[in-house]
């Protein structure tokens, strides 16, 4: 039944459709993408590469919701394959509301490794091919220039090239999956997952749910050093063939060829996985929020233009704020990572100091996954009882200083439950607050600093003043009261023109 399976994924992938099309998507969550782009010296930018991001977003049988973010490289087979095989394993009947944590977890594990496998499977005769060709090649070919080789042998170079990239590729992965109203979150490499939540206390909290893997990852780095390597030169080199994840998805060449990669050379074993980090379950119940599932693009694309410092505030607040005034998640998610793009995109034509980090960003995805979470009614405005109004500032740089700031002013007078304060953890369960952090519903001021908060509705409460929703409404003459009392400058006009008509029957509203 294995080969049946492989065969049936590989069917679908060379056809290019996908049988998911044909499962329910959930209706609570969005998506927004942006495209790689490399920047011109006159600030326009270009593709380079097709679009390798992939994501899912599904509603299953028995309560069961599954989201994922695929960040793909060197071409987009991995993340496409991976997006539908992991669909498969997960959403045709495996889950069910009986199964425990452990069992979600183990299946969860599971299905990453039958996707890994599955991937090589659909890839082997290619490997073969690959193999074959090349010892046809050597030893007398290898350093002959492509024009002095014979017509035979450059159809064969260039049939290897084919082959290389057809192979070539993979992918770091992130899970959201809910089931039995309790969430469970697979990773594997280098995207960012955030639950954002209003807390019994009325405190917004804002959770980061695990560690990437990456070359600065110290349980990642003692992993690998268990292994024989040296875990200090791997935090230097910063990277592993072209990649900074220490797990992924596919890329035969670090997964079968590893001890001919200087780097890896003196590994007992495999060392880069495929398997996933596992957090969860966490129960859900009464939870009002929303999930962030980010590929790495996004993330590296904010904080090469204001530092990491305050990135998941920032992002959080970016998506409060689009929640608050748009009615469809799909333009909240996308509103957002347009805004990201813009604003990597206008530090690097700023020349500041942050510009060098900014010439260029890859492929960037935003999954939005609501819970209880209201979206703005766009029936209503702030007077008449609007549930969010945002008061946002742009992105400031200051030439003189490596400071980056932001200014996001969320009000909200209608729900008095998210107010002030951030609480920060790595893994799902409950975490100690942090010290000094901020809540994205209130004044976000990102620095290299501490941050500074503000509880007011603008963050100057001398700015706006707050009317009733009776102030709006017109007068016995159809007018509206002012919200500025001009008597005292219409007195004034009055008596230095000496026209002597007063209030009643000269100027100002009649």
């Amino acid at each position: 039944s294995c080969v049946n399976e492989i065969s049936l994924y590989q069917s679908w992938f060379d056809q290019h459709q996908s049988w998911t099309d044909d499962l329910p998507l959930c209706q609570m969550c969005g998506v927004g993408t942006a495209p790689n782009c490399v920047y011109g010296p006159d600030g326009k930018g270009t593709q380079s590469h097709p679009n390798e991001d992939g994501h899912l977003r599904f509603r299953g049988d028995d309560g069961c919701f599954l989201y994922g973010v695929f960040n793909g490289y060197d071409g987009s087979r991995v993340a496409n394959f991976a997006s539908q095989c992991l669909t498969a394993e997960l959403l045709l009947g495996q889950l069910n509301s009986g199964h425990t944590d452990n069992d979600v977890r183990r299946i969860l594990t599971q299905a990453f490794d039958v996707v890994e496998k599955s991937y090589f499977e659909t890839i082997d005769d290619a490997l073969a091919e690959k193999a074959n060709l090349s010892n046809y090649l050597l030893p007398h070919n290898e350093n002959v220039p492509f024009h002095q080789l014979s017509p035979q042998s450059q159809k064969v170079m260039e049939r290897l090239k084919e082959l290389e990239q057809e192979v070539s590729g993979g992918a770091t992965v992130a899970v959201a999956l809910i089931l039995n109203n309790k969430l469970y979150i697979a990773n594997v490499g280098t995207n960012r997952v955030l639950l954002c939540k209003s807390s019994s206390d009325g405190q917004n909290q804002v959770l980061q749910i695990g560690r990437p893997h990456s070359t600065d990852n110290e349980d990642e780095l003692q992993r690998l050093a268990a292994l024989g390597l040296d875990s200090a030169r791997i935090r230097q080199a910063g990277q592993i063939a072209g990649q900074s994840s220490t797990r992924r998805l596919g890329d035969y060449r670090v997964k079968f060829n590893y001890n001919e990669i200087d780097l890896l050379s003196a590994a007992k074993s495999k060392p880069v996985v495929a398997e996933p980090e596992i957090h969860g379950g966490q129960s859900l119940e009464g939870v009002t929020g929303f999930l962030l599932l980010m590929s790495e693009g996004l993330i590296n694309a904010l904080e090469s233009a204001h530092g990491p410092e305050q990135a998941n505030q920032e992002i959080v607040a970016m998506v409060a704020a689009e929640l608050a005034q748009q009615t469809s998640l799909e333009a909240v998610a996308q509103s957002v990572v347009d805004r990201v793009k813009r604003l990597h995109h206008d530090v690097f034509v700023s020349g500041r100091q942050r510009a060098t980090y900014c010439s260029r960003h890859e492929d960037m995805t935003l999954l939005i996954r609501t819970l209880n979470y209201p979206l703005a009614d766009a029936a209503l405005t702030p007077t008449q009882g609007g549930r969010v109004c945002p008061v946002s500032v742009p992105y400031l740089n200051s030439q003189s200083t490596s400071k980056t700031s932001v200014t996001l002013s969320l009000v909200m007078p209608s729900q008095s439950t998210l107010t002030n304060g951030t609480n920060t953890a790595s893994t799902l369960e409950e975490g100690t607050p942090t010290p000094g952090s901020q809540s994205p519903t209130a004044t976000l001021q990102s620095t290299n600093t501490q941050t500074q908060s503000s509880s007011s509705s603008s963050g100057d409460g001398s700015l706006f003043r707050q009317r009733g929703s009776q102030a709006a409404q017109p007068d016995e003459t159809g007018r509206v009261p002012p919200y500025v009392d001009f008597s005292q400058f219409y007195r004034l006009w009055g008596s230095d023109h000496g026209d002597g008509q007063s209030m009643q029957g000269g100027l100002g509203p009649q």
